[in-house]
């Protein structure tokens, strides 16, 4: 007797077990695909990252050069003040 009331506390706990895993299973391809779309934002993201580090590298080139020619400028314009 005491066998069959164990017997079927094991299997009232495995169907409940079963009840509640059940709705986290249905949802498995749902978050795979959440999973994926999250993959593909951190990849564009490390993209990004990649082309705003060269972007920034022209920037500080560009700067330079704008900051030679203001120098050039003032030299010419310090140059025709004098003549």
């Amino acid at each position: 007797m005491v066998l069959w009331i164990v017997i079927g506390a094991a299997v009232l706990g495995l169907l409940l077990l079963a009840l509640a895993a059940r709705p986290v299973l249905a949802r498995l391809p749902e978050l795979a695909r959440a999973l994926r779309r999250l993959e593909d934002r951190q990849a564009r993201a490390e993209q990004l990252g990649t082309q705003l580090a060269d972007l920034q590298e022209r920037v500080e080139a560009v700067q330079e050069r704008a900051v030679t020619a203001q120098e050039r400028i003032a030299i010419i314009k310090a140059g025709r003040g004098r003549a």
